[in-house]
């Protein structure tokens, strides 16, 4: 199976600095990141480790979802998934990502809405990402769109 690469350059301190995440398996992008706005409400054009999470889980889950819906006998049409990956004070110190919730909409021929459910539930247990996020809180919102 392939490796996957992504190179991180910082300079400065964590307040003042800032860096740049490269893709380097893809090469398709170099973000900007900065602890200020990984911190604050609104990111202004700079990425954080939590989004770059949140596009890997949503990424993983409507492929996953795909193939559970398939084999589940349905035929997938669409699948629409947002991950909002939360960033929260650790209590035993520094900061952690508390929880993720995924929402996801999508048309399945084949499958009615209990079916729907449960190919969604079984893609939050076997999608990798959501596997090697074990220890987060993973919530869940699935309908047919």
């Amino acid at each position: 199976m392939p490796v996957r690469s992504a190179r991180t350059a910082w300079t400065g301190s964590l307040p003042e600095g800032s860096g740049q995440v490269e893709l380097l398996s893809s090469r398709i992008a170099t973000y900007e990141v900065s602890f200020p706005k990984r911190s604050a409400e609104q990111a202004d054009g700079t990425t954080s480790p939590e989004e770059l999470i949140a596009a890997a889980h949503s990424a993983c889950y409507a492929m996953q979802f795909s193939a559970l819906a398939a084999a589940a006998g349905g035929t997938p049409n669409n699948v629409d998934v947002t991950a909002d990956v939360r960033l929260s004070p650790d209590p035993a110190g520094g900061l952690r990502i508390s929880d993720i919730h995924l929402t996801v909409r999508g048309t399945v021929d084949g499958l009615d809405a209990e079916a729907f459910a449960k190919v969604a539930a079984d893609t939050k247990v076997q999608c990798p990402v959501s596997k090697a996020l074990t220890g987060t809180n993973i919530t869940l919102d699935a309908q047919p769109a």
